[in-house]
């Protein structure tokens, strides 16, 4: 009897330790861009927006961000730009078809609520160092986290010497359950 309510302790405390599973649901979430060209700022959105999130913030540690968007959905509302913007001068969504991101550490941010991404983003064939602050609030059963960051397309070999500017903005708004 004393094994059996000790293996069930190891077994509750197992699982009270461990971050919740969660997927991010696209049609909920936004992955949302801007940049300018020509001195006129252009935005645009991705869909497709999969992967798995382990998040608990009373344990950062087992907290893990993998989560990707389908570059062929691309969208600016401009269709001739979005066809451009799939060619392999800029996404070359044909042969990398993912972006993704995916976190090394979660960790708990300047107040409650605020948290600290430390990873990696991957845009075609190069990967890059990324930090950025987000937050997360508990929402029907999982998280709402929102977040955004800054890239410079050129060390990702997106655009060339085009006339857009070098930074774009990535703004993260997610749902996951």
């Amino acid at each position: 009897m004393m094994r059996r309510i000790l293996v069930f302790l190891l077994v509750v405390a197992a699982w009270s330790r461990t971050a919740a599973q969660l997927t991010p649901a696209d049609a909920s979430s936004s992955v949302k861009f801007k940049i300018r060209n020509f001195g006129f700022q252009v935005t645009g959105a991705f869909t497709g927006l999969s992967g798995k999130i382990q998040f608990d913030p009373a344990h950062l540690g087992d907290a893990l961000i993998d989560v990707s968007v389908d570059a062929t959905t691309v969208n600016t509302d401009n269709s001739m730009r979005d066809d451009h913007l799939r060619r392999p001068d800029y996404f070359d969504a044909q042969k990398y078809p993912r972006i993704r991101l995916v976190s090394a550490s979660i960790s708990q941010g300047s107040r409650k609520g605020v948290f600290l991404f430390s990873g990696r983003l991957m845009l075609k064939n190069h990967v890059k160092d990324l930090s950025f602050p987000f937050t997360a609030a508990a929402e029907g059963g999982g998280y709402h986290f929102k977040g955004g960051f800054s890239i410079n397309r050129k060390e990702f070999e997106v655009g060339g010497t085009s006339t857009i500017s070098d930074n774009l903005d990535v703004e993260l708004d997610v749902i996951a359950k």
